[in-house]
């Protein structure tokens, strides 16, 4: 009798240690992925992060309660970040996964015409919301202590390829344009610029101007020329490009550019109207690439004044030195345009 008492509790023993064996190898190392794809992207948010996360975990994973018992287990508490699970994981793989491996992203961003359009783009790609990212920008506080206004704080946006982390929030965001801005600026540059008689937003506002001017680079630092030519002799840089952005800011529609430049375009009463206004505008009408601004900063050396659409060149202009030579040009491109 005692023999088969201890063969049963032997047996049962057996059974219960089968079914925790297999409970705990269905917790920890059995496949719970539920998507069929090689990877899997999961996005963690920095609000309210544990709800958030299992509510986005409840779609990547097949059993979420298996999940869960093995987080607790492990003591995982979920964290804020961008994530990427493979295909066939277990729980105890994507837990040490989430826990740890918060996968960086490459933001690229260009020819983006304000502030507001690089906030929308990047608040596409990371965290921060874009009302936040402009609201960072525009802090009163953060101008003045780095001597920028809310008209050329674009400035310091830099176009280029970036790393950051999908939870970067709208201030840090701000401060790794700035330390890339600054980084910008070498030795070179700063000599270049002081040779120029430019400050650093000067320079970025020039070249924004000179990138609407022209794609070419040849003819980017003719035109530079051009412009600083002028500014040297206090004219008026006249420039079309300035124009159009003024009518934009009247009309606060940066997307629907006037086609044709009219003669009471001309007349908009705007800071950015460098028809009406002397000097730069007070901030920049688009973002210039880097090549942009070293066009401006190491310009060709020329006495042009003037510069107007080369008709049989696309992409090049027809410069001069006197307002009649240039005007001269201006109805050589008006005759071509006709007999089209």
């Amino acid at each position: 009798m005692k023999q088969r008492i201890l063969v049963a509790i032997a047996l049962i023993g057996f059974i219960l240690g089968g079914v925790f064996v297999t409970h705990f190898y269905r917790v920890f190392f059995a496949k719970n992925t539920a998507f069929d794809t090689p990877t899997k992207e999961v996005l963690i948010p920095s609000e309210n992060t544990p709800t958030a996360a299992y509510d986005t975990l409840s779609k990547t994973v097949k059993r979420i309660d298996l999940f869960q018992q093995a987080a607790i287990r492990k003591g995982y508490n979920p964290v804020p970040g961008r994530f990427v699970l493979e295909y066939g994981m277990n729980n105890n793989e994507m837990i040490n996964r989430l826990r740890s491996e918060n996968k960086p992203l490459k933001l690229t961003f260009n020819n983006q015409k304000t502030m507001f359009h690089l906030a929308g783009f990047v608040a596409n790609k990371i965290e921060a919301d874009s009302t936040a990212i402009v609201n960072a920008f525009f802090e009163t506080s953060f101008l003045e202590a780095n001597g920028l206004t809310a008209e050329n704080v674009f400035s310091i946006c830099l176009p280029n390829t970036y790393e950051f982390f999908w939870n970067t929030n709208a201030q840090q965001f701000r401060k790794r344009m700035l330390l890339e801005y600054n980084r910008f600026w070498t030795p070179k540059r700063e000599s270049a610029r002081k040779k120029i008689n430019l400050s650093k937003e000067e320079v970025f506002i020039l070249a924004s101007i000179v990138q609407r001017e022209a794609s070419i680079l040849s003819e980017q630092k003719k035109i530079a020329t051009v412009y600083l030519n002028r500014l040297k002799k206090r004219m008026r840089l006249q420039s079309c490009p300035t124009v159009i952005y003024a009518h934009d800011i009247l009309e606060t529609d940066y997307d629907s550019e006037i086609r044709v430049l009219l003669y009471d375009h001309l007349k908009i009463k705007s800071p950015f109207n460098t028809y009406k206004t002397r000097g730069l505008p007070p901030g920049p009408i688009f973002m210039p690439e880097i090549s942009t601004i070293d066009a401006v900063l190491f310009p060709v050396s020329h006495n042009y004044y003037f510069f107007v659409v080369d008709p049989k060149r696309p992409g090049y202009h027809n410069y001069s030195t006197t307002f009649r030579t240039h005007l001269q040009n201006i109805d050589h491109l008006k005759n071509n345009i006709k007999n089209r």
